[in-house]
């Protein structure tokens, strides 16, 4: 179990922007698997990072203090001292992201396709289904239209 794997998406999309930014002021290898690191936040935050074992990774932030939590001050230390790992997780992510755009398309494309085969009473019929179960503002609005 990783430091990534462990942190939420939200500190690691924030570890990322910290560590792109430089906000890493000073990091200390004490040996292969642990790390000091003050990071530039609201102030400067304490960061002891353990590769081996993430939980016991400490960041003296208002988030992290005396929690088991990876925050993303711990992230962007992580970056910082393995900078390969910051551009393998911006490639997945990238990755990840064109993967979810395809998915959408095809989603869109088959509901087009569906749509486009519907009769009118079908899709008269749908519409009105649509209009009873769903959120009063979205047809209240629609029915006060002067539609005549």
């Amino acid at each position: 179990m990783g430091i990534l794997s462990v942190a939420s998406s939200n500190s690691c999309y924030k570890g990322l922007d910290y560590y792109k930014n430089n906000k890493v002021i000073k990091i200390n290898k004490i040996n292969d698997n642990e790390y000091y690191g003050i990071v530039k936040g609201t102030n400067n935050y304490h960061v002891y990072l353990n590769i081996l074992h993430p939980r016991k990774s400490t960041c003296d932030c208002p988030f992290a203090n005396g929690k088991r939590i990876i925050c993303k001050h711990i992230v962007a230390t992580y970056f910082k001292a393995l900078p390969q790992e910051a551009i393998n997780y911006e490639e997945e992510q990238k990755r990840l992201e064109k993967e979810y755009e395809n998915k959408c398309d095809e989603e869109y494309e088959k509901v087009v396709k569906y749509i486009n085969h519907m009769s009118k009473k079908e899709l008269v019929d749908e519409l009105i289904n649509i209009l009873d179960v769903g959120p009063e503002w979205l047809y209240d609005d629609f029915l006060n239209r002067n539609l005549y």
